[in-house]
């Protein structure tokens, strides 16, 4: 089953003994786009590993989005593996950005784990050095990097992200994404696709062909 295939490729290091105690254990579930997953102060009951789709990982500050990083098939949620040692209490916001489907473990049980196979903590280490730079980036670009680049960044990383060009995206969602509102992110859009940067159409926003679009 691609399922089993997708479970023995990502923990098939540990051993039969580990695997055998994650099959009993795992839980694989489809989650609708746009379905939240986890909010802030929230109890986790479980750490997801994702198979397919994507899912953004985000605080909220007066009702507008601070993205951190988006996960990605293959990856978890590092924010959701540190609330085990912080009273398992979220501190953020997790949403399917697409139908998705993913490996849920009881947070008890990778409790447990951690203790009877130290060796799964090579996986959350390699999550924290690719988070740790997710946000990193995050920080310069909301730093150092002028709207209109971070907007076309955002672009760039959303076609990445759903593999659609033109990606269907609307003005609000970046702007609630980007920290800013509806307006200036609508004069935004105007002036980079009087430059060639974009074309916006009814089926969405389009990088031009010529474009070289950067993998996030």
């Amino acid at each position: 089953m691609v399922n089993n295939q997708f479970i023995l490729n990502k923990f098939g290091f540990l051993g039969d003994d580990f695997l055998n105690e994650m099959y009993a254990n795992a839980i694989i579930t489809d989650i609708k786009a746009k379905t939240e997953i986890v909010r802030e102060g929230q109890k986790n009951k479980y750490v997801p590993f994702l198979i397919k789709g994507s899912i953004k990982v985000f605080t909220l500050n007066d009702g507008r989005e601070l993205i951190y990083y988006y996960i990605k098939p293959n990856d978890s949620c590092l924010m959701t593996f540190a609330s085990i040692f912080t009273d398992y209490t979220s501190r953020v916001y997790a949403v399917a950005e697409e139908e998705s489907e993913v490996v849920l473990i009881p947070v008890s049980v990778i409790q447990e784990w951690l203790m009877k196979f130290p060796e799964i903590n090579r996986i959350f280490y390699h999550e924290y050095d690719r988070r740790f730079s997710d946000v990193m980036n995050m920080v310069n670009d909301a730093v150092f990097h002028r709207l209109d680049k971070r907007v076309l960044s955002y672009i760039r990383q959303q076609i990445a992200i759903t593999g659609n060009n033109p990606v269907k995206i609307t003005h609000r969602e970046i702007a609630s994404n980007l920290g800013t509102s509806r307006e200036v992110i609508s004069r935004v859009l105007k002036k980079v696709e009087n430059e060639g940067e974009i074309v916006q159409t009814k089926e969405g926003i389009k990088i031009p062909v010529n474009e070289n679009v950067r993998p996030f």
